[in-house]
This record gives structure tokens, sequence and C-alpha cells, in this order.
């Protein structure tokens, strides 16, 4: 009962919360112990939902023939990039917002569409941070490529959930099922963050990039074991 339990769709809780305090003889009048299991059984089989649905996301590709995806592109630089249009659909103009050529679409072979979809949702929902921290990282000597660091903190995100990880951050955000929504706003800390990281150590060159990744990425896992741990921007 208490396996099968933690992969239940969201209206099968209640029934599971009955069957296991029948199985443990707990009384069914106490409210406050059903209350906090029905909790507890959202939030963990959830975690393993929205798992699920990241990697469903990052497994499409990027398609260049998908409207819905070039539109998501060409909002990213829209949002990014208000005063300047662009040329043509395929030109070095990309390389202004931190792609590594003339069309973006290779970069987001990692990641699939949840690199962009996290880019865009930055973008969108802080759209004056991210144009602050794309100028930031314009910066003569301590500047990035952002848009692959972005993309290179979908999978910093992505592994963190993958591995558990994430458990007592989200559960601490959402008292019941954790939605897209939830690691979008975890990854738009870690761009924010990491920004701030970069700045703060002043690297000597990009060329020192994976180090200074993996000292954030050490310093985040770090905040994460804090039990009462909440990682996120707020509006």
């Amino acid at each position: 009962v208490l396996r099968n339990a933690v992969h239940v769709e969201e209206a099968e809780v209640e029934k599971y919360v009955r069957d296991i305090m029948k199985e443990k003889k707990i009384e069914q009048k106490d409210t406050g112990f059903k209350t906090n299991l029905h909790m507890s059984l959202l939030q963990i089989s959830g975690y393993k939902r929205l798992y699920l649905n990241v990697e469903n996301l990052r497994k499409v590709p990027y398609d260049s023939d998908n409207e819905e995806h070039e539109e998501q592109l060409i909002e990213l630089w829209n949002l990014l990039m208000p005063h300047e249009n662009l040329k043509a659909r395929i030109t070095k103009q990309w390389c202004d917002i931190g792609f590594q050529g003339d069309d973006p679409k290779t970069d987001f072979r990692g990641m699939g569409l949840l690199g962009l979809v996290n880019l865009v949702y930055f973008s969108r929902h802080y759209t004056d941070e991210a144009r602050q921290i794309l100028s930031r990282s314009n910066h003569p000597t301590l500047g990035y490529s952002y848009a692959i660091v972005g993309i290179n903190l979908t999978e910093m995100a992505y592994s963190l959930l993958k591995n558990g990880a994430l458990k007592s951050h989200l559960y601490n955000m959402v008292c019941g099922f954790p939605q897209m929504e939830h690691f979008h706003q975890f990854y738009c800390y870690l761009v924010y963050e990491f920004d701030r990281f970069w700045f703060e150590e002043e690297p000597e060159s990009i060329m020192h990039f994976n180090q200074y990744r993996e000292k954030f990425h050490e310093k985040i896992k770090g905040l994460l074991l804090d039990c009462d741990v909440i990682l996120t921007l707020q509006n």
C-alpha cells in the first residue's frame, strides 16, 4: 500500500490516505494525521510527475520547422533586444544574446526545448533582470555568453531535480503537486545568482568557466541540504 501510494494520480490520493490509515490501524478521525499524510503524498508523487514532465520537454528537439518553436525563439530575441530587429532568421545577430553561431537551434541539442523554454520564461517574467544580466554578460573582461550559460544552467536545474536534490526546496514551496512553473522559478534563481557569483569571483577568463560553474554547483547543492530551504526569486 505504501509503495503504491507514492505513484498515484492527484485524484487517487484521498483513497490511498484511507488505505494507509486502515493498514497501519490509525483512527480515521485523526484529521491532523490525515491532512499531513494527504499533503505528503501529493508532494512525493508530484515530484516524480514533475521530473517526468521536465524530462519529456528536454527530449523534444528544437525544430526550426515547428512554428511554435520558432515563435518562442523570436520572442526571446524581442524580450532581450526590444530596440533591434532581427535582419534574418539565420544571422550573426544571435551572438549578441549569447548564442554560439548564426542559428541558435544547434545550441539546444543537449537540453532540447527545455533550454529555450527556460530562457523565455526568465526573460518574460523577469524582463528587467534578464536585460540587465545580458548587459553585464557583455563586460569587456568578465563577459560570458548569456544564452549558452543559460542553457548550461538548465542542465544544472534538470540534474538537481533528477537526483532528488530539489525535494526540500519544492516540498517547502508547494503544499501539493509541484508544477512546471516551480521548476522554471528555480531556474530563474540560478540565472540571477550565477551572474552575481560570476562577477564576485572575477574569473581570469571565460576559459575557466567549467571550474567556476562547478564551484557554483557545489554552492547550490550545499544550500539545498537545508531542510527549510526555498530558493526562488520574487516578482
